[in-house]
């Protein structure tokens, strides 16, 4: 029976001859199937994915050299642009909608031979933190399915867990993708602002948004990774390329952590209790944790909806009803009754909620109060993270404040659920990478991990560090009461 562990293992089994794509891709069809009620894939690509893997067996049988992902099948999230494939950002305003065109870093994918099994659930829009706000319904948790998957990405995550793809992609504006793999037990990896290319990403706010992957190991994701990062003309805001800094296997860590984190009172006291035990562990591993004081985390959250909130209310004007997606049936009077119909019926109440809070903060008279003090806000926290990494080679912080939570919780007060984005939102405010690590297990059963960040352009030293972690500190070996 086909089994997967790692990208480097299953090629090696394709060399081999002990396995081939098309069961690869047989095997995950069977796994969406059977677990269709998880309800983690908007579209699947079956006839393609079977074509493609088909095809690359009879190249590879033919002696044809191997790319880097040969065979390797993957989920991509539903807000990235695939030619001739359906996006529609899991909302009825873009129902139906067809690419006209494919996104670069899924097209560097492509060129090494990466299988496209399907589109994966989400937030509309990307906006949430649970994945239930999307016109397809709920994504549910494998591990336990009363709870939450964690959003927006929570498809792409699911169907990583749950052993419905290999990798998946993901899109991370304040934690979409490390969130969610802090809920369902896997890697979710945001890579620095200007890594990869957002062209053909559907924006929600276009200074934070940031393609981000899903896998089992650091390994698989660094590989991703090395491929999507590639300089895209389409996107003016990428970083120029530059060789990046890597620290190497068995260097010595000089890291940090955020007293004001660490005794925020939101923090379950089981993941305070195991991150306090996994940083005494490094200290004894011969690694340098030290406390730094961070006195602006009272104000990471406000700045963060108050930016994102009006870059969504700008994006998301494009989506009328005019040219594409969702037309309310019926006559209007006028041009405005008819935009307000379309929008009305096409976004759900999320999206409504951040277009007319993002509207507000931008509006006459609050533009200053709001939107300008929340850049200056940012200013700082670029200044201070900038600060900490000439010092430091990362900072260790909780990637949540508790594990996956029950369905409906909060829906009445939708302030705490973006308040429970504090641990995630700043490294998105300020640019750099992150990563969620899957180390622990709660005493409620449910998977959380630890957050790791580093100074942009230091991604491989990110995923160097996740590969001590994970060596010396693997589940199970960190007890909760050090």
């Amino acid at each position: 029976m086909f089994s997967f562990k790692n990208i480097s293992e299953y090629q090696d089994q394709l060399v081999g001859g002990h396995t081939n794509c098309v069961d690869a891709v047989t095997y995950y069809l069977d796994s969406i199937i059977l677990k269709k009620h998880l309800n983690a894939f908007v579209e699947v690509f079956k006839e393609e994915a079977l074509h493609k893997a088909a095809l690359l067996d009879k190249n590879r049988l033919e002696g044809l050299p191997m790319r880097k992902l040969h065979g390797v099948v993957i989920a991509i999230k539903d807000v990235i642009c695939y030619k001739d494939h359906k996006v529609t950002a899991s909302s009825a305003i873009l129902k139906d909608f067809t690419s006209l065109f494919t996104a670069p870093a899924l097209q560097f994918l492509l060129d090494e031979e990466a299988i496209i099994i399907g589109n994966c659930n989400c937030d509309e829009f990307a906006m949430g933190s649970t994945n239930e706000n999307s016109v397809y319904g709920n994504v549910l948790n494998a591990f336990d399915e009363t709870k939450v998957p964690g959003g927006s990405s929570g498809g792409s995550a699911v169907a990583v867990q749950a052993k419905m793809c290999m990798c998946s992609l993901g899109s991370d504006t304040g934690g979409s993708v490390r969130q969610p793999a802090d809920f369902c037990g896997v890697f979710g990896f945001k890579p620095g602002y200007g890594s990869i290319s957002r062209y053909g990403l559907l924006a929600y706010a276009s200074s934070f948004d940031q393609i981000g992957i899903f896998g089992n190991s650091t390994a698989d994701v660094r590989l991703l990774f090395s491929i999507m990062n590639q300089l895209d003309p389409m996107d003016s805001t990428m970083l120029p390329s530059k060789p990046m800094r890597e620290i190497l296997s068995g260097e010595k860590l000089k890291l940090c952590f955020f007293p004001q984190v660490m005794s925020h009172p939101s923090l379950d006291s089981e993941i305070k209790q195991s991150l306090n035990a996994l940083m005494s562990s490094l200290t004894e591993a011969g690694h340098t944790i030290s406390p730094v004081e961070f006195n602006l985390l009272d104000y990471v959250v406000p700045a963060y909806y108050v930016l994102t909130t009006a870059e969504a209310s700008s994006n998301l004007s494009r989506y009328d009803g005019v040219r594409y997606g969702h037309r309310a049936s019926g006559s209007t009077e006028d041009l405005d009754t008819f935009y307000k119909q379309n929008r009305s019926e096409g976004f759900g109440m999320e999206v409504k909620r951040r277009i007319l809070l993002g509207t507000f903060v931008l509006s006459t008279g609050y533009f200053d109060a709001y939107y300008s003090k929340a850049q200056k806000i940012r200013r700082l926290l670029v200044d201070q993270i900038n600060a900490i990494f000439k010092e430091y080679d990362a900072i260790v912080m909780p990637t949540v404040t508790a594990t996956a939570m029950p369905f409906g919780t909060n829906e009445e007060d939708p302030i705490a659920l973006y308040l429970a984005d504090i641990f995630t939102v700043f490294a998105n405010l300020t640019g750099i990478p992150a990563l969620s690590v899957p180390l622990f297990k709660h005493s409620n059963n449910m998977p959380f991990g630890v957050q790791l960040l580093t100074n942009k352009r230091n991604e491989l030293t990110l995923l160097n560090i996740a590969d001590t972690l994970m060596q010396q500190f693997r589940p199970g070996r960190v007890a909760l009461d050090g």
